[in-house]
């Protein structure tokens, strides 16, 4: 039986099951999830937000392979107040290091936003009184290694905080890190929206 589930990835959280050190693992949230239930691509250790676990191998193939270029939303607190000028370029795409290669991005949707409204990271982001900082949305189709935290890198904007908001239609919503819902197979159109 095909089963669907979103989670809200905590902060310092591996994207696995398999222990590695000391640090928290899916196992620590989701071992109650039947054993061929994985994850949908991947979330940083340092970042937080919506993470997909299913069986549906089809679904994982069309998320995973650059073609379907389906879209992930991204809500980004960076240092400093963030210019018109890096909004555009990030929307246009830049030029960041993967493995020792230099890769343009794609054209993304760059858009700053109020801080939304968001559960208290643990432990929280460090405050410097005379550093301020923004917050963008960032909408991406591709999705290479940290490529959000170099990308906001390349326009001078280092991110401090980096929450995945949605993957195609479905959103974190009001979710809490840790939460986790099952949802239906329903949710495969909602995803898959270009």
């Amino acid at each position: 039986m095909l089963q669907y589930y979103i989670f809200y990835k905590p902060y310092e959280v591996l994207s696995q099951f398999s222990p590695e050190g000391d640090k928290k693992t899916l196992a620590h949230y989701l071992s109650h999830l039947a054993k061929d239930i994985y994850p949908v691509g991947r979330l940083d250790y340092d970042s937080e937000g919506l993470l997909l676990l299913t069986n549906d191998k089809a679904l994982t193939h069309q998320l995973l392979e650059p073609s379907f270029a389906h879209q992930r939303t991204y809500y980004v607190q960076v240092e400093g107040n963030i210019t018109d000028d890096a909004i555009t370029q990030l929307s246009k795409g830049v030029i960041i290091n993967i493995n020792g290669k230099q890769h343009k991005t794609k054209p993304a949707i760059a858009k700053r936003i109020v801080e939304p409204s968001l559960p208290e990271r643990n432990p929280p982001i460090r405050y410097r009184k005379n550093i301020p900082t923004s917050w963008i949305s960032l909408t991406l189709t591709e999705g290479k290694n940290r490529q959000v935290r170099r990308m906001t890198a390349a326009v001078n904007f280092p991110t401090l905080r980096l929450v995945r908001y949605s993957i195609g239609k479905v959103t974190i919503g009001n979710m809490q890190p840790g939460d986790v819902i099952e949802l239906d197979k329903n949710i495969r159109q909602l995803l898959l929206v270009k």
